[in-house]
């Protein structure tokens, strides 16, 4: 009897044991683990990245006005030359054969006014004899009508005469311009950058004169086109500072301005984006035409400013839902964030950006079951897409992301009514723009007190896609904000091969 009431206890024992055991670990593993970062207190500059094109500022191409075969070449490929300067010239002996044919039926019709002068003469004499015989009636007043009249014609025949000398004249000072035109010129002081014909070459000049010549005005002065996207071109000014690199001289930076933006759009596969045009220094003549070059163009900075991670400001707690109406505001303000390019990486991700972008068209639009439904598949495959370009190189994501996004804005603009597109489209301009244009928004963060998270609301203002311009009351340098939990991938952690490409907010 007493054996088994030592067995019962060692039993009873080792249940409350693994009980207690199993009650600790549970709670254990309940109790999530936060990754934090500081605020940190630096400088912040906001900037448009873009590719474009070396050019020179003034290239002018050299093409003739007469066709012929091309009989001499005097310059070639990165050939100085000075304006008016001999570079080609056309076989000109077709043109000197008809100088001399318009020289020769000049000489004809000067003969001609001859001829004419002298039957004047002789009209004038028979007008004057015949006028003496009229008064001494000798010959009817008929004949004095005859006389004067070819008298008149003979007067009309020597003008006529005159005008053909000038209409031959004209014809040789024509031949002789197209005989000139055999020698091609430089028009300006330059460098031949191009050379499209060869000695021995027929060229045709019809309604567009053919290109022989391409030549750059000067070298030491270049520019660079780039393509700027309609949703960055509202934050570019003249004369804001930008920096370039080429591939030709990697880790090198290059320095430049804006000069000017052009307002004439240009669409392709819907893309629509502006040409931007930055000054290039080339003194020491290493740019050269036709360079790609990678821009990178400061539209704002600030100095000794607070500033947190964007993960940060995209962090949730779990179990925080997003329907409260503080919820509300924090996923309108962490989808503004995520305007500037970083908000495609980390523990928000894709899909978590998407869940924020259909929460603030639902509620703002107020979109009905119908249209949700719709909507769904549109952002689906939109998510799919721009998770598939994570291997592409750089300018391809960005082109082909570029592509997506506008190809995504007008489908679920096919999904809404008339009156909900307005709103649509200062929803997209408003969470396209606002985080990097430096304007103020509301965010919220949450600070790590005591090993709980603890949400702050903060005034959100520059973001250089890493980090953004915070501010508020309990915002203090070197404070610890949660950035994700640990077990999840670091929202500020760089992604193989460059990344998820920025969603479309």
């Amino acid at each position: 009897m007493k054996n088994q009431k030592l067995v019962v206890g060692a039993l009873l024992l080792a249940l409350v044991a693994g009980g207690g055991w199993y009650w600790w670990s549970t709670r254990q593993a309940a109790a999530p683990s936060y990754r934090t970062a500081k605020i940190e207190r630096g400088s912040i500059t906001a900037a448009i990245s873009s590719t474009g094109t070396l050019n020179p500022v003034t290239s002018v191409q050299v093409g003739t006005q007469v066709s012929g075969q091309i009989q001499q070449l005097f310059v070639d490929f990165n050939s100085p030359v000075k304006k008016g300067e001999l570079i080609a010239r056309i076989d000109p002996e077709t043109f000197q054969y008809r100088v001399r044919q318009a020289e020769a039926d000049l000489e004809s019709s000067r003969s001609g006014v001859g001829r004419a002068q002298v039957a004047q003469v002789i009209a004038d004499r028979d007008l004057k004899r015949t006028n003496e015989l009229v008064a001494r009636n000798f010959v009817s007043p008929a004949e004095l009508d005859r006389a004067q009249s070819t008298f008149d014609l003979a007067a009309a025949e020597v003008r006529t005469a005159r005008a053909v000398v000038e209409q031959r004249a004209a014809q040789v000072a024509t031949a002789r311009v197209d005989l000139s035109r055999t020698e091609i010129r430089a028009p300006v002081d330059g460098v031949v950058i191009k050379r499209s014909v060869d000695v021995g070459q027929t060229v045709a000049a019809s309604l567009q004169a053919p290109e022989l010549f391409v030549i750059a005005k000067d070298l030491r002065d270049m520019q660079v086109d780039t393509s700027i996207d309609e949703a960055d071109i509202g934050r570019v000014r003249v004369g804001q500072r930008v920096t370039f690199t080429v591939d030709a001289f990697p880790g090198r930076q290059f320095a430049g301005e804006v000069r000017t933006v052009r307002k004439a759009a240009q669409s392709i596969q819907n893309v629509v984006t502006y040409i931007a045009i930055v000054s290039a220094n080339n003194e020491r003549g290493e740019l050269l035409p036709g360079m790609t070059a990678n821009v990178r163009i400061v539209t704002d900075t600030r100095e000794a400013v607070l500033k947190a991670p964007n993960a940060a400001l995209r962090f949730r707690p779990p179990g925080e839902g997003a329907s409260s109406d503080k919820a509300k505001a924090d996923a309108k303000s962490t989808a503004s964030q995520a305007a500037d390019g970083g908000a495609a990486k980390g523990s928000a991700g894709a899909g978590g950006q998407m869940t924020l972008f259909r929460e603030r068209l639902v509620t703002e639009l107020k979109l009905d079951a119908e249209q949700q439904q719709r909507l769904d598949p549109i952002l689906a495959e939109m998510r799919n897409k721009m998770t598939g370009l994570r291997d592409l190189p750089e300018d391809a994501r960005a082109k082909q992301g570029a592509a997506i996004r506008a190809d995504m804005r007008a489908r679920v603009g096919e999904v809404l009514k008339p009156e909900q597109k307005a709103r649509y489209a200062e929803l997209i301009t408003e969470m396209g723009g606002r985080a990097a244009s430096g304007q103020p928004s509301r965010g919220r963060i949450y600070l790590l007190q005591e090993g709980k998270p603890r949400g702050i609301e903060v005034r959100v203002g520059l973001s250089d896609g890493a980090m953004s311009e915070v501010s508020g009351a309990e915002v203090a340098e070197d404070a610890e904000v949660v950035v994700g939990l640990q077990g999840t991938p670091s929202s500020t952690a760089p992604a193989k091969k460059g990344g998820s490409p920025r969603m479309p907010f």
